[in-house]
């Protein structure tokens, strides 16, 4: 997720290291690159021009403090503008009528169908209501099949009518259907075309207008870009949605629409989509987004999901290793096994500070750490908990029993060592006192 755009940031950034001082010149140079990675990354020239305008007023008023490098400065008024530009704070889903009705919109293939199914899960799941999913899209081919098959996988109940083709009365029937039955929440899901056309609007008009619903959300494919930006536009206009919910968010997108949703059309991204699977759904923070995009991580969400995984007090005991700069190859294993359970494994491991670099080369797929974890396998107990003992004979040794060759084991221990170094700056209490000042506020540990 935004690998490209945070690279590119980060050579904006190296102009000024070593640097005294910010000043025109210098700071010139910088956005200039920056401008370049928001158009490379399909946001509009109007946006990013905007965009760089103000962080280069900010960064010139600004007065750069002793502890404080310029590079480090412009980080953090990019954080700044990033988060503002991305809607500022995280925009909850509204949920008032008994039942709520929430009505999805959005073109063809933009996931709408998938992610009804999602956000009923994590409505049953993470918020403990009683869902419905209501079929309402009487075009496309096995769209009522496809939502059954979902609702049967989450546990959800799908009202449908195969031999009705007015999406209205579905719509209408199915709000009674669980007035009756006492569901707190009904999702519409309704149908989408290739391209906004005029019938397609109408239909959504009156299903907004026939079943009043709380919230009105627009699924669109993040890998879309710029033109998700522009559909937006065109759907909002005649529906006035709530919030945006960005699918596909971790397949190759470039970024542009997630940076520019909210300045161009003035309405929230609620709901990320991050994978395949019926959990794969993330709130939409603006600050952890942005932390992502300077390379910082996002420990928060990364934290969240593994208190999935874990109890409270493993995760303690982590907590505990980690800052005591006892974190080991057991521990690296342990924590692999549990990411393969949280979704995504590249959008998960850049969550860590420091890791999205490691993760860079890394083909992510179900087998993508085998390699990885032949190698520690291939360790001895003692390897692994002090991988200093590990000398040109073991590593033969290792490489030889994990099917590997002496460089990827080279390269394993060389970003194991990184990744401790980070953690153990994060570990120690005046380290992170130094980061703080120098960080955004609100970045990193929260």
């Amino acid at each position: 997720m935004f690998e490209s755009l945070s690279e590119k940031f980060e050579k904006a950034f190296k102009g000024l290291k070593g640097q005294g001082k910010i000043t025109e010149i210098n700071v010139a140079e910088s956005l200039k690159e920056v401008r370049r990675a928001l158009l490379d990354a399909d946001v509009s020239y109007k946006i990013a021009k905007s965009f760089t305008d103000i962080v280069k007023e900010k960064a010139l008023g600004r007065e750069v403090l002793t502890s404080v490098s310029p590079g480090q400065l412009m980080v953090k008024i990019m954080h700044e503008e990033l988060v503002e530009l991305m809607g500022g704070d995280k925009a909850d889903i509204q949920l008032k009528g008994s039942p709520s009705v929430i009505l999805m919109s959005g073109l063809q293939g933009s996931g709408k169908t998938t992610f009804t199914g999602k956000l009923g899960n994590y409505l049953k799941t993470k918020k403990g209501k009683t869902v419905m999913l209501a079929a309402a899209d009487v075009y496309r081919p096995a769209a009522i099949d496809q939502l059954h098959v979902l609702g049967e996988q989450i546990g959800i109940p799908v009202y449908s009518e195969k031999e009705n083709k007015n999406p209205v009365e579905i719509a209408k029937n199915a709000i009674k259907e669980a007035k009756l039955k006492g569901y707190q929440v009904v999702i519409i899901d309704t149908a989408g075309r290739l391209a906004v056309d005029e019938e397609m609007m109408d239909e959504i008009s009156k299903l907004k207008k026939a079943v009043d619903p709380d919230e009105i959300l627009f699924v669109v494919d993040a890998m879309t870009g710029q033109d998700a930006v522009n559909t937006a536009k065109a759907f909002n206009e005649r529906l006035n949605f709530d919030g945006v919910i960005l699918t596909k968010l971790d397949g190759d997108t470039r970024g542009g629409a997630a940076l520019t949703i909210k300045a161009e059309v003035q309405k929230p991204i609620k709901f990320v989509g991050t994978g395949e699977k019926m959990d794969a759904i993330d709130i939409f923070y603006p600050t952890r987004m942005a932390d992502r995009i300077l390379g910082m991580g996002d420990i928060v969400s990364l934290v969240e999901r593994a208190q999935e995984q874990y109890d409270e007090e493993q995760a303690h005991k982590l907590q505990k290793k980690i800052a005591k700069n006892q974190f080991d190859f057991d521990d690296f294993l342990a924590q692999i096994q549990q990411i393969k359970k949280m979704g995504n494994l590249k959008d998960l491991m850049g969550m860590i500070p420091g890791m999205g670099k490691m993760m860079k080369d890394i083909d992510v797929g179900d087998d993508a750490f085998k390699n990885i974890e032949a190698i520690i396998r291939s360790m001895t107990k003692q390897e692994r908990t002090n991988p200093q003992v590990l000398n040109g004979s073991r590593k033969q040794r290792i490489a030889k029993g994990s099917g590997t060759n002496i460089q990827e084991v080279n390269k394993l221990l060389k970003q194991f060592d990184d990744m401790r170094k980070m953690m153990k700056m994060m570990g120690n209490k005046q380290n992170m006192q130094k980061m703080m000042k120098n960080m955004p506020k609100g970045a990193g540990l929260r």
